[in-house]
């Protein structure tokens, strides 16, 4: 694998992951029993966005760490996870 496709994994993992770290210590107004005037109870008290970026970095990081040693290290590939669907196609001779 390329650093540029390695890169552009990275950078699809990091989107999905920010978006699965985003409701996470996440304190609402409703909590703080603070609501601005002309807001909703639950809209979040203050912003979390440096918080939530840090830790979708660091998790990303550690995930790709983890896929780099399973497929450079260890040397696997996606040929070998175990087939568990049958192959339709082919006949057996018997």
């Amino acid at each position: 694998m390329s650093w540029v496709s390695f890169t552009a994994l990275f950078f699809a993992t990091w989107w999905v992951v920010l978006f699965a770290v985003l409701p996470f210590s996440i304190k609402t107004q409703d909590d703080d029993q603070d609501v601005t005037l002309g807001t909703v109870s639950s809209a979040p008290r203050g912003s979390h966005m440096l918080r939530a970026v840090l830790r979708t970095t660091v998790a990303t990081t550690i995930l790709m760490g983890i896929f780099y040693w399973l497929t450079h290290v260890l040397g696997y590939s996606l040929n070998d996870i175990p087939h568990i669907v049958p192959e339709f196609g082919q006949t057996s001779a018997k």
